[in-house]
């Protein structure tokens, strides 16, 4: 099947318009292709020495910050394509690339020591195991759960309020059922992407989508 020439250059033009986005997909789609090519036993320890655990976050803070953001802990790439495409790129069209990039460090750095060190607390209380200092945790979802949140402000009032109850739902469930650290970085997440707000003033006029479904209508 052949892709219509408009298509592409549509497509090319949605790309080259987030291109923190994309390369940055590029990169995962790179590391996930090494990690297929991994056994199973070394592709764990591989990826625990790139984890931002207690462990590693003690010894190794800046090089385990920037490495847990460039690996997928589970090997499917293609779902990220769509996330990225619906939220990444939507937000660094919004607020340029150096904002959106503030919302996604600010998340991923903030979250990962908020909930790393309430994890320390629990261990101390002896609430977790001792173990889990050595904890895996790699991956790219609290910056994007920072991008969903900081999100909210590009629609407008009141449609606004539907869509950040939907985001705290999404977010809260599993913090109220699961209660992990994961769980309550990815809350916090949310929380820092809200507080991004002062990024988004004067970014342009929020999305009305009455105007949107108008005119797909004619």
């Amino acid at each position: 099947m052949r892709i219509d020439g408009g298509v592409r250059r549509r497509v090319w033009a949605y790309v080259r318009s987030a291109p923190g986005t994309y390369v940055w997909l590029g990169i995962l789609f790179l590391t996930t292709v090494a990690l297929h090519h991994m056994s199973p036993d070394f592709e764990e320890d591989f990826l625990r020495q790139r984890s931002t655990n207690i462990h590693e976050l003690s010894s190794n803070p800046v090089r385990v910050l920037i490495a847990s953001a460039m690996w997928i802990d589970g090997g499917f790439w293609w779902p990220y394509v769509v996330l990225y495409s619906v939220f990444h790129a939507q937000a660094e069209r919004w607020l340029g690339t150096v904002r959106w990039l503030v919302v996604c460090v600010a998340a991923h750095v903030l979250a990962t020591l908020i909930s790393e060190g309430a994890l320390l607390k629990a261990i101390r209380d002896g609430m977790a195991p001792a173990s889990a200092v050595n904890t895996l945790d790699v991956g790219v979802s609290y910056a994007l759960a920072g991008v969903v949140a900081v999100l909210a402000y590009r629609i407008v009032v009141p449609w606004r309020y539907p869509y950040l109850a939907v985001v705290l739902v999404v977010y809260a469930v599993p913090l109220a059922i699961g209660r992990t650290f994961t769980d309550f970085g990815h809350f916090v997440s949310v929380l820092i992407g809200l507080a991004c707000y002062p990024l988004v003033r004067g970014r342009g006029k929020a999305w009305n989508p009455k105007e949107t479904v108008a005119a797909l209508r004619g």
